[in-house]
């Protein structure tokens, strides 16, 4: 069968690189060697946010129950119930994704795809068989895959990367996690939250790294209250992994330690998972090279998402996908690359952000101003026991235009989207001013941070 578009992978970029493709009217199949959806939908975003919602609602019922008027008697958890419940959230969102396909009449093919050459995919089925593709053209949407530390390679029970994190049989009583990106912290929250004793691992000066100085410092503040133990400016120096536990040896400016633990969550990273057969150059780090308009070096074959390097987030290869069909089929469409996009750590409190650090606005020479509302003062937060944290609006000094936005906080994930807008749009203070926000609500501290930026907030 001969086809207008071959997809190899089928996660975020390639499951909607082929839905686009097919709304478009075209000839479509996307080859998938596990499950429509990809790591993120079956082993990564969503099963997370449902292990996180189990463990945020058994820390609120275990710690602020009292406050609520609410009391019982003997709270406890079933785990294998709260690994169940991720993992059915997950195979009804797949199901949805196969659902998806058929309406737009994309061909799902099962198995390991191989680029044979421009205009032929190779798929290799889980019982052997074989069966070639016709194609006008390939993308490459095969994602990335958690990197291995060095010396201390994965087993899959003591020593563990994010996809066994999400069903361990039982329940650690101790884990260390080296690495305090999104996905360290967020697992640090979840076993936390149920009882194991975690220790975080961060060779940078602050958790969750690439975020604002600021947010950096108040989650390690709210981890360090949890209970959770944060070593940052640390660095792992030695493992020994014993097959049912491992020992990681740490060294920072007040010496060296040795942390014991049940399991070893290593999360400093991702690497690439290439389709076999003929494949395009590489970047120097050894992503998949691509042009302005996604293609590769290959004539006719083009690469989206994490395969083609950062940022490996599910939203920026969604929006890869559809500008890379685009341009594909419609010859009057300029493909975009990606620019401002928003980042999302979905940990308690939750974090996100879009645009510039005060960090990297300093480093620029940049001249802003800026503004910082805390939760604990917004009536939205009181009444619902969720005053944690702050919005922080970064805008700047000669045009008034917002350059970043940072908050961490209840609903934060969901709040950022207007200041991603804002960016798109080039808003100015003003425009943010001139808003109404809806009272009482949370986002009513965006209209006061922009406030505070010029010194007159009203409710702080």
């Amino acid at each position: 069968m001969s086809y207008d578009l071959v997809v190899i992978g089928g996660g975020p970029g390639g499951y909607v690189a082929a839905i686009r493709a097919g709304q478009l009217g075209k000839k479509v199949a996307c080859v998938e060697v596990e499950r429509a959806g990809g790591t993120c939908l079956n082993w990564g975003c969503i099963p997370t946010k449902a292990l996180l919602k189990n463990a945020h609602l058994f820390h609120t019922l275990k710690h602020q129950a009292k406050g609520f008027g609410i009391t019982f008697d003997n709270l406890s958890y079933d785990w294998d119930a709260v690994i169940g419940r991720s993992r059915n959230v997950s195979d009804r969102l797949a199901g949805g994704v196969e659902f998806l396909f058929k309406k737009n009449k994309v061909d799902y093919v099962k198995g390991y795809g191989s680029v044979v050459d421009s205009n032929h995919v190779e798929v290799k089925a889980k019982d052997g068989s074989v069966q070639v593709l016709e194609t006008a053209n390939i993308i490459i949407a095969t994602g990335g895959k958690t990197r291995e530390f060095p010396g201390l390679p994965f087993n899959g029970s003591s020593v563990i990367g994010s996809r066994e994190a999400m069903t361990l049989p039982s329940q650690p009583s101790r884990m260390v996690i080296i690495g305090a990106g999104a996905i360290g912290v967020e697992f640090a929250y979840i076993y936390n939250a149920f009882g194991t004793e975690v220790t975080l691992v961060e060779m940078m000066p602050r958790l969750v790294p690439v975020e604002d100085d600021d947010i950096g410092d108040a989650l390690r503040k709210s981890y360090s209250r949890q209970g959770i133990k944060c070593l940052t400016d640390t660095k792992v120096i030695a493992t020994e992994d014993a097959g049912d536990s491992v020992k990681v040896t740490v060294e920072n400016s007040r010496g060296s330690e040795v942390i014991e633990a049940d399991v070893c969550l290593v999360a400093i990273g991702v690497v690439p998972v290439l389709p076999g057969g003929q494949l395009p150059e590489f970047t120097d780090r050894g992503w998949i090279q691509i042009g302005d308009r996604y293609e590769t070096s290959m004539g006719g074959v083009y690469a989206i998402g994490d395969i083609a390097g950062p940022p490996w987030l599910a939203h920026t290869a969604m929006y890869e996908a559809t500008q890379c069909v685009d341009g594909i089929f419609l010859p009057e469409a300029t493909p975009k690359r990606v620019g401002t996009f928003p980042g999302c750590t979905y940990c308690y409190p939750e974090i996100a952000s879009v645009g510039k650090t005060e960090r990297e606005l300093k480093e620029e020479g940049i001249a802003y101003k800026a503004g910082k509302f805390p939760y604990q003062a917004l009536g939205k937060a009181q009444a619902a026991a969720e005053t944690e944290g702050f919005i922080k609006l970064l805008f700047g000094e000669e045009h008034g235009e917002l350059l970043g936005a940072h908050i961490i906080g209840a609903n934060a994930t969901d709040i950022i989207a207007e200041m991603g807008l804002g960016l798109t749009l080039e808003a100015t203070i003003e425009d943010f001013h001139a808003t109404i926000h809806a009272h009482p609500t949370l986002t009513e501290g965006v209209h006061e941070a922009s406030l505070d930026a010029e010194g007159h907030a009203i409710h702080f």
